[in-house]
């Protein structure tokens, strides 16, 4: 009763409208299948996308219309997205398996003895062309990680990633610049 106190009947309505959506979602075990039911719930995908066993959730907050994958993206298994924000991903992204990308937080209600020391926020989260997230990494609200970067498995990503660096640890931290090839034809 609390919740609906505090965040509204709207809202409340809206959870269980998208908690109902992401059962049918998980019906749907063809990424194709996924991709299309995901567009049209009002995400933007683009052509390629190959969408595993991924988890949204927070959809009643910025909802499916804060979602865009570009081309030839590729979602692992059990990955988690929160779209309590918006969550883009630019062509050739790959998330590996069981990567979670958050977009808020918030410790709890209005009155929560943290809330002063930790208040709500929520900013979007954006991968460039052509980056990777290795398997367990975490996203923090508000990072954008720059193309062709490369997030170590199991890595806590806390601010923005310069393009073209591998990252890694807890918090992440850049490890060495990735050396583009030679472009120079003999």
């Amino acid at each position: 009763m609390r919740a609906l106190t505090e965040i509204g009947f709207w809202r409340v309505l809206r959870f269980a409208v998208m908690a109902v959506a992401m059962a049918v979602f998980r019906l749907a075990v063809l990424p194709p299948c996924r991709a299309a039911f995901l567009r049209l719930l009002g995400a933007r995908i683009g052509r390629g996308v190959v969408l595993h066993d991924v988890r949204f959730f927070n959809c009643y907050r910025r909802g499916f219309g804060g979602l865009r994958l570009g081309d030839n993206c590729f979602i692992g298994d059990e990955c988690m997205i929160d779209l309590a924000d918006e969550v883009i991903l630019a062509d050739q992204v790959t998330l590996a398996e069981r990567v979670t990308v958050l977009t808020h937080l918030n410790v709890g209600y209005a009155d929560h003895p943290l809330q002063e020391y930790f208040p709500a926020m929520s900013a979007p989260v954006r991968l460039e062309h052509g980056c990777f997230v290795g398997a367990n990494a975490t996203l923090l609200a508000g990072v954008t990680v720059g193309p062709r970067s490369f997030i170590a498995a199991g890595s806590v990503v806390t601010q923005d990633v310069p393009a073209g660096y591998l990252v890694g640890g807890v918090p992440a931290k850049p490890l060495r610049r990735i050396e583009e090839k030679d472009a120079q034809v003999s």
